[in-house]
């Protein structure tokens, strides 16, 4: 029999709720993330698959079935589960099944992992808004599907653009979306 791994979500604070997210790696959705108001206890890790307590080297195989994402709470009377998926949106190609830029196999999925049957609504129905509003050129194929499980990722991704800002990745990946986020979403965003 195997174990549900504790997480963040067993113990949401009052008035907060839970989001799990993958758009690719997890390093960039993390920093993203941790610079918007209402957002807080983010954690990186793995979402979604059917190995109990997967390591980051079998996550990169693509075998295990899990996305790489974060999970997090988030105060809803500062901002609504909406504007999260509209960041969400902006912020990565929902429209790679299985890939963000050079980063191939199924881990990079763009993933919506829901924990209310309302969050499931506003992920669908803002999906669909989307495609027909053909904001991009190809239709989103980002899963949308009931949270199952959550593993946390390595001490060593939590906070990786924070600790490594000047490495490459982190400067050709990370920091545009950022200068993205403050330029679309300032109204959204911490100060950056």
């Amino acid at each position: 029999m195997t174990t549900v791994p504790k997480t963040p979500i067993d113990d949401i604070p009052a008035g907060k709720q839970v989001a799990t997210f993958g758009s690719g790696c997890f390093w960039c959705i993390e920093a993203v993330y941790q610079n918007i108001r209402g957002v807080e206890q983010i954690m990186p890790g793995y979402a979604g698959g059917f190995v109990a307590n997967p390591s980051y080297n079998e996550i990169s195989t693509g075998t295990t079935g899990h996305a790489e994402v974060i999970q997090f709470f988030y105060a809803p009377h500062i901002i609504s589960f909406q504007d999260l998926l509209e960041v969400f949106w902006a912020t990565h190609d929902p429209t790679t099944p299985n890939q963000q830029g050079a980063d191939i196999g199924p881990q990079y999925r763009s993933a919506i992992f829901y924990h209310t049957e309302e969050q499931r609504k506003t992920a669908e129905e803002f999906k669909t808004l989307i495609d027909k509003a053909e904001v991009y050129d190809k239709p989103i194929v980002t899963e949308i599907t009931a949270f199952t499980n959550f593993y946390p990722a390595e001490n060593y991704h939590v906070n990786y653009y924070e600790n490594h800002p000047n490495q490459p990745y982190c400067q050709i990946m990370i920091k545009p979306k950022l200068e993205k986020l403050k330029k679309v979403f300032g109204q959204h965003t911490k100060v950056i």
